[in-house]
């Protein structure tokens, strides 16, 4: 049986961290991306304004996700706090290591990933 690789909780607290402050630094500068359409057709032609819509559409896309992945951040922190973190939320298993590296925020095994 092979042994747990041991998982630095500090430096994974500091990932989440940095991300998470990544992360709203980014959403504070895509504001003008996110503002209502102009719809007056004499100042914009209807292509123009079907290109805003749609980058309007994206921008709130990825606002949407943003949050998703912020709230990630904030669930594992909290984990941490409570001396969950690396414990699968489904099933209560250890989570692999090497994947709390690649995804420090995540809440499950990989087995429970895929059900």
């Amino acid at each position: 049986m092979a042994q747990r690789k041991k998982i630095n909780v500090k430096t994974q607290k500091a990932k989440l961290i940095a991300h998470r402050e990544e992360l709203e630094r980014v959403g504070s500068t895509g504001a003008d991306a996110r503002r209502p359409v102009e719809l007056d057709q004499t100042r914009v032609g209807r292509l123009s304004r079907m290109d805003a819509l749609q980058d309007q559409a994206m921008a709130l896309e990825t606002d949407r996700r943003r949050g998703i992945e912020i709230k990630r951040i904030e669930a594992a922190l909290k984990r941490i706090e409570d001396g969950e973190y690396g414990f699968c939320l489904s099933c209560g298993e250890d989570i692999p290591a090497e994947r709390l590296e690649l995804d420090p925020a995540t809440p499950v095994c990989v087995d429970c990933a895929g059900d």
